[in-house]
């Protein structure tokens, strides 16, 4: 979906990005802008300004900035359409959706509609469950028992699913409501009564309830846990219009602060779990939902943090979860990114671990997870002999569907050549096995026999005609278009290759989005295309273009390139991460600037300058010094 540059720019003129940062963080006038702690990095002195002249955000400790979308995005992980969506929605704006026709336009709105109403449902359902837990001993006892605090049950909304069949009922007079149904909160059963009426009943009887909430903070689900040892011991929500469960993660919403604060995010395995290790002072941990881990939970994390950590208990069970988590995370595993997985012993979970050995011991087994190349290589390793050649080979053959799903990168070549050594192969010869050569071209041959009529031979013996030599003579290399600058550069890279786009980290995305005129909002519109359809050839992404604000510039840098034909993934890649650094070296600088700026007023910024000028240090002696 593209939105034109034109709505973009209007939203902002009619977004308050002081009511917009508002609704998160606590705001104090303070001469022309406002104040707060910054909602994006720990701090006691508030350092985050928001202006509602210039309409944009700053925080001179972690160096976040932006307009009311970039704020959306990077606090509540939206996508850019997501966010461009909130806003209007928030303002009576509808986006733009010229593309479609009207009877699409009034299914989207219809959709949009059904949405917002069931979500008034499962929040109605949820206050009404927080009220019962209040009336409910035998519930409040079994959360004190499991060590959580009435402050932790409020932060996470927990409540209580009364034992009656139709305990919603007070709370919804019209019972028959097909919402009901639709939420996922009453079931309907096929056969009918003595009345001829189908019975209807509570999906969630005598069970503590976990409100499942998007990253919006709306309710879309709910987890419910029998307090003693039935079966099943957790029941969801089942997959509804806004509700699904191969995208969603329980305690995101909860976490998302924390996990940028603490530089990871832990996932865990319930419900439990999460509320458990937020008590016991691991607030950055998530859950998937009663489903394997997916890629969509694994791309949704890492639009909050570089860093994910899986924990599994250390049995059978807990292997096979760990195994479909690795198929979920190997596609995002960049060179700037890191997974990692935490076995516990077979006997504890999170909670009793803690328990028993304490936070520090914990905190110990997170940073001692096993990394993903070296768990990687024990899946594949796994019932495989090395000491012979089938066992070997086997090996191999178990390599590489995982090795293939990983980004080009240091990381991809360095387990090549590790699983090359386990396999007693060389890199180049495994590479070959498994990217085997393509067969030279029939047509690239000179042909063995030619009629007279169009023969090319020559009958002076000087070998092949012009007609003939102009035809199979290579081709020069196709000059590519002279570049001004980085933002040049980097756009035209990206334009050819789209895929790279998840490769960097969420502060490449930010230095990008956030150029000047016209290449941020080139790489802001490319970013919602890679969001909403995944990566794109040049040609669907110069469709897509049409009438941009941007469009000459995207053009101009296309044209004469042969980038998308045939460049290494892996020279591009490094080829944009040094362009990168370059610019983030620059940025860097600027930061120096303001920071020292600042200390005129805030001492504090002194401190910042000078981890800015380490970290630009750092950068300017990894990267060679090239010309763009």
């Amino acid at each position: 979906m593209a939105i034109p540059q034109s709505f973009i720019q209007e939203l902002l003129a009619r977004a308050d990005v002081v009511e917009i940062v508002g609704r998160y963080v606590q705001l104090k006038k303070g001469g022309a802008n406002f104040m707060g702690l910054c909602p994006f990095h720990a701090e006691k002195s508030p350092s985050f300004t928001v202006s509602p002249t210039k309409q944009f955000y700053h925080c001179f400790g972690c160096g976040k900035h932006g307009d009311s979308i970039n704020f959306l995005m990077e606090h509540t992980g939206m996508s850019f359409i997501e966010a461009v969506k909130e806003l209007a929605q928030h303002y009576g704006l509808q986006v733009p959706e010229d593309e479609a026709s009207p009877q699409d336009r009034a299914r989207a709105a219809e959709q949009r509609q059904k949405q917002a109403t069931l979500n008034d449902v499962l929040d109605k359902a949820g206050e009404a469950y927080r009220k019962h837990l209040k009336s409910a001993p035998r519930a409040i006892d079994y959360l004190k028992r499991r060590g959580l605090s009435g402050e932790i049950a409020k932060q996470f909304g927990l409540g209580y699913a009364p034992e009656g069949w139709r305990s919603l009922a007070s709370v919804f007079p019209q019972y028959d409501d097909p919402l009901l149904v639709e939420s996922g909160l009453v079931i309907t059963n096929a056969e009918e009564n003595n009345s001829g009426e189908e019975k209807r009943y509570d999906r969630f009887r005598d069970r503590i309830m976990f409100p499942i909430r998007n990253v919006k903070g709306e309710c879309i689900g709910f987890g419910g846990r029998v307090l003693g040892d039935e079966k099943p011991k957790y029941l969801n929500s089942p997959e509804t219009p806004v509700f699904s469960k191969g995208r969603e993660l329980y305690g995101l919403f909860e976490a998302r602060n924390a996990i940028r604060d603490l530089g990871y995010a832990l996932v865990t395995e319930g419900y439990m779990d999460v509320v458990a290790l937020a008590q016991l002072g691991f607030p950055n941990a998530v859950a998937t939902l009663g489903t394997a881990c997916t890629t969509e939970h694994v791309q949704k994390l890492f639009r909050f943090t570089d860093t994910v950590v899986f924990s599994f208990d250390g049995d059978a069970a807990g292997r096979r979860a760990a195994r479909k988590a690795l198929d979920g995370a190997l596609p995002y595993a960049t060179d700037v990114r890191s997974v990692k997985f935490l076995f516990l012993p077979a006997e504890h979970d999170p909670d009793s671990y803690i328990r028993e050995f304490g936070k520090e011991a914990f905190a110990r087994c997170v940073s001692e997870a096993v990394p993903l190349s070296r768990f990687l290589i024990e899946a594949a390793r796994e019932g495989c002999d090395l000491s012979s050649a089938e066992g070997r080979a086997h090996l191999a053959s178990n390599a590489k569907p995982l090795w293939s799903q990983l980004p080009d990168g240091a990381l991809k070549r360095q387990l090549l050549t590790e699983i090359a050594e386990l396999v007693q192969l060389s890199s180049q010869e495994l590479n070959e096995l498994w990217n085997p050569p393509a067969r030279s071209s029939e047509r690239e041959r000179p042909p063995a026999n030619r009629s007279e009529n169009n023969s090319t031979w020559r009958n002076d013996g000087e070998g092949y005609s012009s007609k003939f030599s102009k035809k199979w003579a290579p081709r020069p290399p196709r000059v590519r278009a002279q570049l001004v600058n980085r933002a040049d550069h980097a756009a035209r890279l990206l334009l050819a290759h789209s895929g790279i786009w998840d490769s960097l980290s969420s502060e490449d995305h930010h230095l990008l989005c956030e150029l000047p005129e016209p290449h941020g909002p080139l790489l802001s519109w490319l970013e919602s295309q890679l969001h909403e359809h995944g990566p794109q050839p040049w040609a669907a992404l110069r469709e897509g273009l049409r009438e941009h604000p941007a469009e000459a510039l995207a053009v101009k840098l296309m044209t004469g390139s042969d980038l998308a034909a045939g460049d290494d993934h892996g020279e591009t890649m490094a080829e944009l991460r040094n362009l990168l650094n370059r610019m983030l070296i620059d940025h860097l600088k600027a930061q120096e600037t303001e920071a020292i700026e600042a200390s005129l007023n805030n001492p504090a910024a002194l401190e910042r300058y000078r981890e800015l000028q380490t970290r630009r240090r750092a950068l300017e002696t990894a990267s060679p010094q090239k010309s763009d």
